[in-house]
């Protein structure tokens, strides 16, 4: 099993109550949409994850909020590791950490050409990261460069990955597989991809109706587990 060394991390952090209602995702759009305006407070961010929606700007628009049918998710136990990918994993080139550099990886993330995390976006999620409820999973290089990682918001039992990059060849599935393992071991129940693409299924992830992601999410918010104990 990879180890992931844990960083200093604060306790989530009380919320205000949220100022706005979120409609019954049932009422999304066919590609998933569901409500346009709000904020991005951490309030507001963290009851729309509790009801299983999330973010994602779109052009011009920058609050718009999804809930697709069907759901992308990583079973736990489902987690596909190639053989090339375990070999690497042997050759102990990579550590990882949780937590230890969150800004960097979100940055790393929205360094592409082509990017819905906006600085506005970016702001928001570190802000979020250092009241406790979002989570940054570092893969380093043997010189002790940021090679690749990805980043999340925790609620409960609940773990919502946002966004992944590398620098070195692997070294997003590395994260990804230093999540898995993690995850399982703090106690986390559902890991959400929120949609389906190419490279998340080939590690395992599969799609469920919005109604069983949403039943398991409810269950799982509830729980009391800590991402960063």
């Amino acid at each position: 099993m990879i180890e992931v060394v844990v960083a200093p991390t604060p306790r989530p952090a009380v919320l205000a109550p949220c100022r706005f209602e979120f409609p019954d995702p049932a009422r999304a759009d066919p590609e998933g949409l569901l409500a346009e305006g709000g904020d991005l407070e951490p309030s507001t961010l963290i009851a729309a994850y509790r009801a299983g929606i999330f973010p994602w700007p779109y052009e011009d628009q920058e609050l718009l909020w999804w809930s697709p049918d069907p759901r992308a998710i990583l079973p736990l136990d489902g987690l596909h590791v190639s053989r090339s990918l375990a070999r690497r994993l042997r050759q102990g080139r990579f550590r990882v950490t949780l937590n230890a550099a969150f800004a960097d990886v979100i940055a790393g993330c929205a360094d592409r050409e082509d990017t819905w995390i906006t600085p506005t976006l970016r702001a928001a999620y570190v802000r979020l990261h250092r009241l406790g409820w979002a989570h940054s999973v570092e893969v380093w290089a043997a010189d002790g460069t940021l090679a690749g990682g990805l980043y999340g918001v925790a609620v409960g039992a609940l773990f919502s990955a946002e966004s992944m990059f590398h620098r070195a060849r692997d070294a997003s599935k590395v994260a990804l597989v230093g999540l898995v393992a993690h995850a399982r071991r703090v106690g986390v129940t559902v890991l959400d991809v929120q949609v389906p693409s190419p490279h998340l299924t080939s590690l395992g992830a599969s799609t469920i109706p919005r109604r069983d992601y949403l039943a398991r999410v409810r269950e799982a918010v509830t729980r009391a587990v800590r991402v960063a104990p």
